[in-house]
């Protein structure tokens, strides 16, 4: 049985999802399957999707459904794993030749039950680290501790142990297509460390069209997934009081899109809701003036 499963969710990408398909088949270990969820593409993503597995080059696992939105398509994604580790590769993301290489010899070398699985690095196309490099006096971290003790910034690829992300679905809410995806990270960081690798796993492209780019539409279009969102780092028990004054703002600015009157009572510290909620509605002033909902 292969080690790990490279996940990749997709939707109307098929313009460039064939830059991902190549970096798989060049990789210098095959020791993976990848598994692509169809997040309701219309683009014929499934016939290119079909010539690929016709070629018998590497083994691809395709699975569409309705449209979700991304926190969805992981959802269905850790589902359907079998695999004892998965990474997630966007779309319009590839990898190094020997990313899969270096992620299976890792584990194989340090991985154990005691550890959610690896934090890696992740490349702009020209090469760069994106943020900072991994702390190199450490070999075990949480990922909140990475970014608000270690002053780590940037996104990084992170390699999980598939059983534990089959834990914390994300919940799904009608007529929303978002929730954080760090929502089950953080969960998983109550209980486990990751290992700490200082490899380049992927090489990230940032298109217009991707969630990244879109995050103030996307807040004002999925205020239900954001207070979800907000509320449960609200509870992290080894987070502190302006950690939690900054999602509470959030949670404020969410609630109010959502018309949400209970917002207080149905706050997981309604202290700090309390003090948020004149920032907070600047907040949502803001994202009002910057966005426009079609």
């Amino acid at each position: 049985m292969k080690l790990l499963t490279v996940f990749t969710p997709t939707y109307n990408r098929s313009y460039c999802l064939g830059r991902c398909y190549e970096s798989l088949k060049d990789q210098t270990s095959k020791d993976f399957i990848w598994l692509i969820i169809d997040d309701g593409s219309t683009d014929g993503t499934k016939e290119l999707v079909d010539t690929w597995r016709n070629e018998n080059q590497i083994e691809i696992v395709y699975i569409w459904q309705e449209n979700q939105g991304m926190h969805g398509a992981h959802n269905t994604a850790y589902e359907h794993i079998t695999t004892e580790l998965n990474v997630c590769i966007d779309s319009d993301d590839y990898m190094p030749e020997d990313a899969v290489e270096k992620i299976v010899s890792f584990w194989k070398e340090h991985g154990s039950d005691k550890v959610s699985g690896i934090v890696g690095l992740d490349l702009f196309t020209n090469g760069k680290i994106i943020g900072t490099p991994l702390p190199k006096d450490h070999k075990t971290s949480t990922l909140f501790n990475l970014y608000y003790r270690h002053d780590v910034k940037g996104d990084k690829k992170l390699v999980y142990r598939t059983e534990l992300t089959k834990r914390y679905p994300y919940p799904i809410f009608k007529g929303e297509k978002y929730v954080g995806l760090a929502y089950k990270y953080y969960k998983l960081d109550q209980d486990y460390e990751l290992l700490i690798m200082n490899e380049a796993l992927c090489i990230v492209e940032y298109l217009p069209d991707g969630s990244s780019v879109n995050m103030l539409r996307q807040y004002r279009k999925n205020p239900k997934g954001f207070a979800f969102y907000r509320k449960e780092l609200m509870k992290l028990p080894f987070v502190g009081f302006t950690f939690k004054v900054r999602q509470a703002i959030h949670y404020v600015s969410s609630s109010l899109f959502m018309n949400n009157r209970n917002f207080i009572s149905d706050a997981p510290d309604k202290g700090i809701t309390t003090l948020a909620i004149p920032f907070g509605y600047l907040l949502y002033l803001y994202i009002v003036s910057k966005t426009r909902i079609a």
